[in-house]
């Protein structure tokens, strides 16, 4: 096992609903790729595997459809931060690993049960497998029986009793903290329809902070002060940027935040980087890009001096919190 190991994997970032590209968004891609083009780029196959792999992350690629769901490898252990239908195609992974043969354990830490944060627990393979263990973490009340609500026969075929696993429930309100594998886990409450809470996860002088479905409505130091020092110094800040400014406004009460706050928060709080996450489902690649550059320019406008790195969250980037 791999001692000196802390990785932060993105396996869903959509927010809401899981968003599947259209066709009609692949066509715009490969027009838009193809104009970027030269003859010489398109010579032979061996340049033309080159041109591609120089293309930007959302032509050759994209950010992705999957709903919440982040991976945290700590030295071997498996953290989640929620179970959206970003879990599945995680769990197809581990299965090539000591889940498949039933010996794995997953620690799977819940901002809240809303759909789009719990819909890829009916298809994570682990957790029908014997021998497995799952725990599942959460502050809100009667955590089991709204995952059994969920695979009731009305909505589901396969009842979550018939799991495999050794599946147990962890009343985080019994707690201050979690520690795992030599990582400490800590976390707070967010302005959200039902509560959601956010998680900081430290280890080796590293933090991580998870926070997703969070509304910063009052925007004076004084009310924003306990998130900002929940914030503070942390490494990466995954952040809650489903709308943009504007519709933040809009959307009142609907739970959610954008790329404008996340810096302003950022920034009020020295986080290192902050990746905007819970992209909106109605949002094409070339959207969320537009949104982004925007942000560039904010923080050029409002801290032009300052050295904060942001991306978007995309499915499938690993970010090594141990590289720098």
């Amino acid at each position: 096992m791999d001692d000196n190991r802390f990785d932060v994997t993105f396996r869903g970032v959509r927010g809401s609903i899981p968003s599947p590209m259209s066709g009609e968004e692949i066509e715009q891609k490969l027009v838009k790729a193809l104009e970027l083009a030269t003859p010489s780029d398109l010579k032979n196959s061996a340049q033309i595997k080159s041109f591609v792999q120089k293309l930007p992350d959302h032509l050759k690629g994209c950010f992705g459809g999957n709903t919440s769901c982040v991976h945290v490898d700590v030295d071997g252990q498996n953290i989640m931060f929620d179970a959206g239908s970003g879990l599945r195609l995680l769990g197809n992974e581990l299965m090539q690993t000591e889940f498949g043969d039933g010996n794995g354990v997953a620690h799977i830490f819940l901002s809240h049960t809303h759909w789009d944060h719990i819909n890829g627990i009916p298809f994570f393979m682990p957790f029908y497998i014997k021998g497995n263990k799952i725990l599942l973490y959460s502050s809100h009340d009667e955590l089991k029986r709204r995952l059994i609500s969920q695979q009731s026969f009305e909505y589901f075929p396969v009842p979550f009793h018939k799991h495999g696993a050794n599946v147990d429930f962890i009343d985080l309100k019994s707690f201050s903290k979690q520690e795992i594998g030599g990582a400490v886990i800590t976390w707070m409450e967010m302005e959200h329809p039902g509560k959601s809470f956010s998680y900081k996860l430290t280890y080796k002088g590293k933090t991580v902070i998870y926070a997703t479905d969070a509304e910063h409505k009052k925007l004076s130091k004084q009310s924003l002060k306990p998130v900002v020092d929940f914030f503070r110094d942390a490494d990466l800040l995954i952040f809650d940027s489903q709308y943009t400014f504007v519709e933040g406004v809009e959307k009142e009460d609907w739970g959610h935040s954008s790329t404008f706050i996340g810096v302003d928060l950022a920034l009020e709080a020295d986080v290192k980087k902050i990746a905007f996450f819970h992209h909106e489902p109605t949002y094409s690649d070339f959207k969320l890009m537009n949104i982004f550059e925007k942000t560039q320019k904010y923080l050029s406008a409002i801290a032009p001096e300052s050295r904060l790195n942001m991306f978007l969250a995309r499915e499938g980037l690993t970010v090594n919190m141990l590289a720098d």
